[in-house]
């Protein structure tokens, strides 16, 4: 056997062209065992995956590992399955805006430790529950804008972030807005409340009070912002309202005026027992005089 290999003419140093060709063949090996192939309809390209506009109904189910800006932009999708972002340890970037969103499981940003932008906006939301971000401390921009349905914010929802800088919370269904929720970001720099159905009454004085001190540096959409009641401020900007305007929230009782009150009460009271009174003996005289009318016929 040994002779006869070496009969054998040798083939000479390999083409450039076949050595290329295998080196992409391994490289293209290794990206897939890597776990980093591109999912069916979207794009890859330096660690940007584009998968918007191509009419899913759910999210694709693996991306490259070193994804860092993720779209799924102008989609149909209904739902995000929990833990979805759990292997994507560098994602920086995520783009949800215009799907069929209602709401996001519990602890989906858990692992998402260096997202700085997140876009909601044009979905279904309802609500923004406690700790939604939690531990996505890193969180510069979050997007909530034309989510029409979008009645709370609860008071603890954008807990812990302290880097956060623009929030858009613009053209929801939100009346009411704790300060709670806002107070707990000393990085913010821009915040969008425009178009949303206000009801400025007693319980938004502490928010719009907290408003106007930062509204020299905090941009805000504040000639979009207006009150949809009640009917005496109607249609005011948000911004408008001062002190004067929460007066009467402010009004309390002396002792004088509880014993008007009492007396008031106590005279409202006899005249209805005295009005009863007089009805009933109408009523009996009436009944007798009818009696007697009979009776006279007869």
């Amino acid at each position: 056997m040994g002779d006869t290999w070496s009969q054998l003419p040798w083939p000479g140093p390999p083409h450039p062209t076949m050595l290329l060709v295998s080196l992409l063949l391994a490289a293209g090996v290794m990206h897939s065992d890597a776990g980093t192939s591109c999912p069916v309809l979207c794009t890859c390209h330096n660690q940007v995956v584009d998968c918007s506009s191509q009419r899913l109904f759910s999210v694709p189910p693996d991306l490259p590992m070193d994804t860092r800006n993720l779209s799924l932009a102008h989609n149909r999708i209904t739902a995000v399955p929990p833990g979805y972002l759990t292997c994507y340890m560098e994602l920086r970037v995520l783009d949800l805006r215009n799907n069929s969103l209602t709401e996001l499981p519990p602890g989906l940003f858990l692992h998402a430790k260096r997202l700085a932008h997140l876009d909601l906006s044009y979905n279904n939301l309802s609500h923004v529950p406690a700790d939604m971000f939690q531990e996505a401390h890193g969180l510069v921009h979050i997007d909530l804008s034309h989510n029409p349905w979008l009645r709370r914010v609860h008071p603890r929802a954008f807990q812990g972030l302290l880097q956060l800088r623009d929030l858009d919370l613009s053209f929801g269904g939100l009346a009411f807005l704790s300060l709670e929720a806002l107070e707990g970001l000393p990085g913010l720099v821009t915040l969008q409340i425009g178009g949303n159905p206000w009801v400025c009454g007693c319980t938004m004085e502490p928010l719009l009070k907290w408003l106007r001190n930062r509204v020299q540096r905090c941009t805000s959409d504040s000639q979009l912002a207006e009150c949809r009641g009640p009917p005496e401020v109607e249609g005011a900007p948000l911004f408008s309202l001062t002190e004067e305007s929460f007066k009467a929230c402010h009004l309390t009782l002396t002792l004088d005026d509880y014993l008007f009150i009492a007396f008031v009460g106590f005279v409202v009271s006899i005249a209805s027992v005295a009005t009863n009174f007089l009805l009933g003996i109408t009523a009996n005289c009436c009944h007798r005089w009818s009696k007697a009318n009979e009776e006279e016929e007869i």
